[in-house]
């Protein structure tokens, strides 16, 4: 088996081209960020009213994620955000291989590094197996990416909805220009329920 760290050095993806073309990719899907540089890949792809933007809580990304999959059993979801905001959620893994809504794909940008804070090195450049914990959690389709290629095979798994998803998509530690979504958290809730038919509460 690789080492998750040979297998970030040798990636060689460009991470807002991969959000832009991934969710290009998986249209109408509904997707729900992480805090910091996955909201703004998001966001830089193009902003539309089935993004949701979270912009703290960090490590609840794919809990809401979870919530909305349950919610919209007809609607693709996909969970995209970085290596730590996803460390600060690791239990919610587990209720996710519990309850395996097969239309839920959590979307891993691993940098190996704590973007907002500093780039400090975080656990998945420091031992930590994101794949590994989530297979033992029994989440039934793990994946790496390491190369912009893999994205044709990620999106057809994705969109065929044959099980819960995580895919760990390994990138370099850069600092990208900040692309800043809308603030306004009640905005980006009711325009979220608007795009799913629901009135604004």
């Amino acid at each position: 088996m690789k080492h998750p760290e040979n297998t970030r050095k040798s990636a060689n993806i460009d991470r807002r081209d991969f959000v832009k073309n991934l969710i290009a990719a998986c249209p109408g899907a509904l997707v729900v960020t992480g805090l910091g540089s996955a909201s703004y890949d998001v966001f830089a792809a193009g902003d539309r009213p089935e993004n949701f933007y979270l912009w703290g809580a960090m490590g609840g990304a794919a809990a809401v994620g979870l919530g909305i999959a349950l919610a919209q059993p007809t609607k693709t979801v996909l969970v995209i955000t970085g290596d730590g905001e996803q460390l600060m959620g690791l239990g919610v893994l587990a209720t996710i291989g519990a309850q395996h809504p097969s239309n839920l794909n959590v979307i891993v940008i691993d940098n190996g590094h704590f973007g907002e804070t500093g780039m400090q090195r975080s656990h998945t450049s420091l031992g930590t197996d994101m794949a590994a914990v989530a297979r033992g959690c029994g989440i039934e389709n793990v994946v790496a990416v390491c190369q912009p290629g893999d994205l044709t095979a990620l999106a057809i798994l994705i969109n065929k909805r044959e099980g819960s998803l995580l895919a760990q998509v390994f990138v370099h530690a850069e600092e990208l220009p900040r692309a800043l979504p809308p603030r306004d958290g009640v905005f980006v809730k009711n325009r979220f329920r608007a795009a799913l038919g629901f009135t604004p509460m």
